[in-house]
């Protein structure tokens, strides 16, 4: 009996030390971070150039 319960607990300290899954969560973070980072970015870009489009589309009519 005490060989069977030293046996689980040896088992379940290796399956605690191994590290093998943290680097592919952390890899996730930061992918999650980098697309709210480029989505906001692209927000931002998409407006600024639809802005300028438009005053170039009124430049253009206003010369013609």
């Amino acid at each position: 009996m005490n060989n069977a319960l030293l046996k689980v607990y040896v088992k379940i300290q290796c399956l605690m030390m191994q590290e093998e899954g943290q680097d592919m969560v952390e890899y996730a973070l930061v992918v999650a971070l980098i697309a709210v980072g480029v989505t906001a970015t692209m927000r931002t870009f998409a407006t600024t150039l639809g802005t300028m489009f438009t005053n170039v589309g009124t430049l253009v009519t206003g010369a013609v």
